[in-house]
């Protein structure tokens, strides 16, 4: 029995084959593309299969880097940052397989938490872990998601969440000045539009502009943008990229603390995401301070567990999760 998993993003692609019968599952197959290298999904898939042992398949689950919805017992995405349009019940018969799934790739991502090995996990904070107490995943890349995860192993359910368009509630003097600089550009603020790779640049930029006489540095896209930011911040060589992370760090931690209190995550939050992991040695830092400063709820903020997600395979575990829980149900 085998089943395919996949994890699409506008840059980059991740699928894997998976072989069950033995007494752990088995990656028989995986490989990584460009995404923008294609141009459709179904010839990406095409080039995957030729090259793939598939046959045999019994369920798929594909984790999309844009919004799911159903439509007549089918699931429809559109990947955000590219012009493609995926139907589970298209992609199931060009695959040969009657359980073929769509999933949003941060839902994905949190169910692939439990798939991370204990090397992979930094712990900022050990905290009391609840048994079976609801858990909380954030993670800020190209966009800020959220999650909440109820229950373990089989019974394990996420909850998805869009907490990341919630509006940015600035906390202290430079976060209002923050907010009313982006409010000038953007109108209402939401938290994505803070904490995210562009969210970063857009800090960098608000530091820039109280500097007299300084030009705007061009960056060649928001991608690079908040990776020079932080190269730059993390070696020390540029004390507006150092402002700009700081301040990103703090608006992140206290942004984790308010969805720990609003999923009430005695189980343990998660940060997930692909910026957690390039800065995760700044975090023990504003972060955390941040993250714990909750008001009347800072002592129950204290006792939950807190930790960095550092696998980039995350979202791709947790589609092989939903491949492998499909096709065990449907054997069953």
């Amino acid at each position: 029995m085998k089943v395919l998993a996949v994890d699409l993003g506008g840059t980059k692609t991740l699928l894997q084959v998976v072989e069950l019968g033995g007494e752990w599952p088995m990656v028989t197959c995986e490989r990584r593309y460009a995404s923008a290298e294609f141009e459709s999904f179904e010839a990406l898939l095409d080039h995957f299969v030729e090259r793939s042992d598939t046959t045999g398949l019994q369920a798929a689950c594909i984790a999309v880097a844009g919004p799911v919805t159903a439509r007549e017992g089918r699931q429809v995405a559109n990947v955000t940052n590219l012009p493609w349009t995926l139907d589970s019940g298209a992609l199931g018969e060009r695959l040969g397989v009657a359980r073929c799934r769509l999933v949003n790739d941060f839902v994905a991502a949190a169910y692939g938490v439990d798939e991370v090995d204990a090397g992979h996990l930094v712990v900022l904070q050990a905290g009391e872990p609840e048994p079976g107490g609801s858990r909380a995943v954030v993670g800020a890349g190209t966009g800020l998601g959220h999650a909440i995860l109820m229950g373990r192993g089989e019974q394990l359910r996420c909850l998805p969440s869009e907490a990341g368009h919630v509006a940015f509630a600035p906390l202290d003097d430079e976060q209002r000045e923050l907010w009313e600089f982006l409010r000038a550009d953007l109108g209402r603020v939401s938290c994505e539009h803070v904490l995210s790779g562009p969210g970063l640049a857009r800090i960098y930029r608000f530091f820039e502009s109280q500097e007299s006489g300084r030009e705007p540095t061009t960056w060649p896209g928001p991608n690079a943008a908040a990776e020079g930011i932080t190269t730059r911040a993390l070696n020390g060589s540029d004390p507006v990229a150092v402002r700009a992370l700081s301040l990103f760090g703090r608006i992140y931690g206290a942004h984790a603390g308010h969805f720990a209190l609003a999923s009430l995550a005695t189980g343990g939050v998660f940060i997930a995401g692909g910026i957690a992991p390039c800065i995760v040695e700044t975090m023990h830092g504003g972060f955390l301070e941040a993250f714990r400063e909750q008001g009347p709820m800072s002592a129950l903020v204290a006792r939950l567990p807190l930790a960095v997600v550092n696998e980039r395979r995350v979202g791709l575990l947790g589609a092989a999760r939903l491949a492998i829980r499909d096709a065990r149900h449907h054997a069953a």
